[in-house]
């Protein structure tokens, strides 16, 4: 039977919902963003490409996890890392000044006594391996900071390899030796390796080195809608078979729709082809993206579970799918502070 909208609210605060990828740090960093103030939807719908996501409507919309994503412009590389820095800078100040509402969190765990406590758990993710300068010592200092996952790739070539499309993308082209090395640091120092926006042969150049669940942290599947940015059913069975977890974004353009059915499309078909142990939420909210109607910003989370529950989602698997799997790879995947002093 389908949940109504405040059976799925109700739903939300029994269970750990949890979104893997959205960009508000930086709007944090260079325009002063308020985390703590309730911001209005921008005006008309089909500029609403930021300011999804604030503390007020993370409540609203029952999530109990948030993933912040830095990511950089690396034109030139040097300097990407400093970026990161002052993003993870602009999450720390607001954490302080809103310690009741906001926790910083590294593992499930953590995740899950942040929610007994009625606060929100922010965790770190990085996207994009520029943000690496070309260094391995770089992966260590992120990992001490909390950060829990590293997009090898973004929109643009790098030390570590190529993009699915972009500056530099070269669908040949695998992992460098260096990516390698990459890959095998991040899993000594309990950092996820994030496959989203990597080309394919590095995709799986990656799976083969490492050892350890991954994520996509966003990403739609080509089962559905036909775009490079989607990835296809071998891509998706090897994650699984991992015991990873996909993201599902709510980007329009890789949906290939602008109905909130599409987001059930996706999730459904990963489903389908591995299991319900493999899709979980990667919204990219605010990250220049024009989100379905029906989620316009994370305030919007529940619709999501209504629409889930239609299409005859048990709310056993709902529990996996809205941030169960995520869950799961965190615990799987130690974290720095909780091995090592």
């Amino acid at each position: 039977m389908a949940l109504t909208p405040d059976e799925a609210r109700a739903f939300h605060d029994e269970i750990h919902v949890m979104d893997l990828h959205a960009d508000t740090a930086k709007l944090m960093d260079k325009l002063g963003y308020d985390l703590a103030a309730r911001h209005e939807r921008p005006m008309p719908k089909l500029a609403n490409v930021f300011g999804h996501v604030d503390l007020p409507r993370l409540r609203d919309g029952g999530v109990a996890g948030q993933f912040f994503s830095f990511w950089t412009t690396p034109y030139p590389e040097r300097g990407c890392t400093k970026s990161v820095v002052k993003q993870l800078d602009a999450l720390d100040v607001a954490m302080a000044k809103n310690p009741s509402d906001l926790a910083w969190t590294r593992t499930g765990a953590d995740v899950r006594a942040a929610k007994a406590q009625r606060k929100i758990a922010a965790l770190g993710g990085i996207e994009g391996g520029q943000a690496l300068e070309g260094t391995l010592d770089a992966i260590e200092p992120f990992a001490r900071r909390g950060v829990r996952y590293l997009g090898l790739l973004h929109f643009s070539a790098n030390a570590i390899g190529r993009p699915a499309k972009g500056r530099g993308a070269d669908p040949d082209a695998g992992l460098t030796a260096f990516g390698r090395d990459v890959v095998r640091e991040c899993e000594r120092c309990g950092v996820i390796v994030d496959l989203a926006h990597i080309n394919r042969r590095g995709f799986f150049d990656a799976l083969e080195v490492g050892s350890l669940p991954p994520m996509v942290s966003h990403t739609g599947v080509l089962g559905v809608h036909e775009h490079w940015r989607n990835i296809d059913d071998e891509q998706i069975r090897a994650v699984a078979n991992r015991q990873g977890c996909i993201g599902i974004i709510f980007s329009r353009k890789y949906l290939g729709s602008a109905s909130i059915e599409s987001v059930v499309d996706h999730i459904l078909h990963v489903i389908a082809v591995a299991g319900e142990d493999v899709p979980a939420l990667g919204s990219d909210f605010d990250g220049f993206v024009v989100p379905p109607e029906g989620l316009e910003d994370v305030g919007a989370m529940p619709n999501l579970t209504v629409a889930l529950s239609r299409r005859g989602v048990t709310p056993r698997v709902l529990e996996k799918i809205l941030g169960g799997n995520v869950l799961r790879v965190l615990d799987a995947v130690p974290a720095w502070g909780t091995l090592r002093a």
